[in-house]
């Protein structure tokens, strides 16, 4: 598996989102999993060029350097199957789109879209929150503006 420094800044990403941090207790079996994955990955018979990684105990990140051999369609569905398999294990939902994860302070949050908006409408966020955004696809903008504020993101159309 690569580090994150080994990947060009225009490597693919997906964030997968729990709708609940993962069990400290399950952490480091997780992160096992999803390294294990990552080392395996494979599009068409060829190694994958790739990262995975769980941050804050509830987002799993992969990435794929295309630079040496693309993700197939077979190769995300292998990764879509491999991401379900975690969800069962560990009675989590990473597939949930509708779930808002910001920062309070230090502390993560997770809220659905009602109680997100109904936060907002209330003062409790706002556009300065810091939001997290599962939506970035390369390496450049997972570290440059995955974490932003709400009032930059598409997270605003929600509240």
């Amino acid at each position: 598996m690569e580090t994150l420094d080994q990947l060009s800044d225009s490597t693919r990403v997906w964030i997968y989102q729990s709708n609940q941090p993962f069990k400290a207790e399950d952490e480091t079996q997780v992160k096992t999993y999803i390294k294990q994955f990552a080392q395996q990955w494979v599009s068409h018979n060829r190694q994958l060029k790739a990262f995975g990684d769980l941050l804050h105990r509830q987002f799993v990140v992969l990435m794929v350097d295309e630079s040496q051999a693309g993700a197939s369609g077979c190769s995300i569905d292998s990764s879509v199957r491999f991401m379900k398999g975690l969800q069962t294990e560990f009675g989590v939902d990473l597939f949930d789109r509708m779930t808002f994860t910001y920062l309070e302070g230090k502390q993560v949050k997770t809220a659905d879209r009602a109680t997100f908006a109904a936060r907002y409408k209330a003062g409790e966020i706002n556009d300065e929150t810091l939001v997290f955004d599962t939506l970035v696809d390369n390496k450049s903008k997972f570290e440059n503006s995955w974490v932003k504020p709400l009032g930059q993101s598409w997270h605003k159309r929600m509240v």
